[in-house]
């Protein structure tokens, strides 16, 4: 496990046996990591950047040391959409696409190249301030921006994220190793900073897996040995609760990108019998605090996070950032150092002289028996942003008219959403977010082929 002061380090902590990743060929270990990796790099083409589109864990962590070996900055796209895919090429020239199969191609063509065993000794070392990746925001609240995180950046995600996940089960705090099954992407921060930071740089290791469905979950946990850590998001939790699939034994589930309700973390521990750590982050800042939902609503504050609130917004600072990021989310902080999330500025509504949140009319809808899904919005022009909301909401057995009836029971009358109509399915990202951009198109969608009350 990396100390506090080992920034430059490319691996956790040199020993070369350690697992870094259990694959359907066998254990991926710190030195045939960085065997393969260097073989790898000798071949990559002479670019500054390099998008990462690996789908399996192994191609994207032998491609993302590779990179960093050739000293590349990886690149990871909100999406994986063309437009996005394109959008971070426009941004970035002097870069090329990887993914699995290009990964497979150099390897074949690498086979023969020699490694210096020297030569993989010098290369556990990376400078600290070198720019290992640029993230993409999901967009869910606007225009996705490009966010540059260096190496001792990543550092010290492993570092405070491995200790917040000790700290919380107890079958961890002693446990030598353990192993994540992650449902999220490596592309996205949260998923870069628990499957691909954690086993590099940690004390874990992390299965091949990138389960979705329940059954997925829980083939994938059966197959990784104990202590096992469960990676995921509220949308993917909920669904796992709502199925009768029975898992293995867990020591913790680990939760982000989304609000969890804390009545679902209650159930989900019982159901599981694991504590459940929620982490509390984002893209600008990476994983900065951490709480255990099922008995706990306030936050707490990674070592050295220092977070100043303000009307608008909420200023992030650490010892490990360039400056001061700023995000959107409202805290209240306690006098003990934890703080309360009292939403966000992009959520605040006013409509007729009344104040209201968007989240707070979600987590509303999503209370009705019978709401599976749901999504409130504003339009984006400011005229309509002064007049009304419109909700999408995935209810297979209700009405709109049930819906906003049973709304109204609890929410003021000027916040109730019209148009609201009734679809399939939110069109949420890998992670379970909904970029806003793809929200109002599937509401223009639903606005030709159905009817609102």
């Amino acid at each position: 496990m990396a100390g506090p002061n080992d920034s430059r380090r490319l691996l956790a902590c040199g020993d070369d046996g350690r697992v870094v990743l259990r694959h359907s060929e066998g254990l991926l270990t710190e030195r045939e990591l960085l065997r393969r990796a260097t073989r790898i790099a000798a071949l990559l083409p002479r670019h500054r950047h390099v998008i990462n589109l690996c789908e399996t864990r192994a191609a994207f962590l032998l491609a993302f040391v590779a990179a960093l070996i050739r000293r590349q900055t990886t690149l990871l796209p909100a999406s994986r959409a063309a437009q996005a895919i394109e959008a971070v090429e426009g941004l970035h020239t002097d870069c090329y696409r990887c993914d699995d199969a290009f990964i497979r191609a150099v390897e074949v063509d690498a086979a023969t190249l020699v490694v210096d065993e020297h030569a993989l000794f010098e290369l556990k070392s990376i400078e600290p301030d070198f720019p290992a990746a640029i993230g993409f925001t999901s967009g869910s609240t606007g225009t996705p921006q490009a966010n540059l995180k260096r190496w001792r950046a990543f550092v010290n995600s492993a570092r405070v994220n491995e200790a917040a996940m000790r700290n919380a089960a107890t079958t961890l705090a002693d446990a030598p190793t353990a192993t994540v099954i992650a449902t999220v992407p490596a592309q996205h921060m949260y998923g870069m900073e628990l499957s691909v930071a954690l086993p590099l740089l940690g004390g874990m290791a992390i299965s091949p897996a990138k389960p979705l469905f329940a059954a997925e979950i829980a083939a994938a946990l059966a197959q990784a040995p104990e202590p096992r850590v469960l990676v995921s998001t509220p949308i993917h939790l909920r669904v796992l609760l709502e199925s009768a699939v029975q898992l293995p034994r867990l020591a913790l589930i680990v939760s982000a990108t989304a609000p969890l309700d804390q009545q679902l973390a209650l159930q989900l521990e019982r159901r599981l019998d694991a504590p459940l750590l929620e982490m509390f982050g984002a893209t600008e800042t990476m994983v900065i605090a951490a709480r255990r939902t099922a008995v706990e609503l306030a936050w707490q504050p990674y070592p050295e996070v220092v977070l100043t609130p303000s009307p608008e917004h909420t200023t992030v600072q650490t010892p490990w950032f360039d400056s001061p990021q700023q995000l959107l989310d409202q805290i209240e902080l306690q006098t003990d150092g934890r703080f309360l999330l009292r939403g966000r500025s992009a959520d605040l509504i006013e409509i007729a002289g009344k104040r209201g949140s968007l989240g707070e009319l979600t987590r509303r809808l999503l209370d009705i028996d019978g709401v599976e899904d749901a999504v409130v919005i504003q339009p984006g022009d400011e005229q309509a942003r002064l007049r009304r909301v419109a909700a999408l909401v995935v209810a297979p057995t209700l009405t709109p008219h049930v819906i906003l009836a049973a709304l109204a029971t609890s929410v003021d009358a000027v916040f109730l959403p019209r148009p609201l109509f009734i679809v399939q399915e939110l069109p949420r990202n890998a992670v379970g977010k909904l970029p806003r951009a793809a929200v109002l198109e599937a509401l223009d969608r639903a606005a030709r082929t159905a009817r609102s009350p």
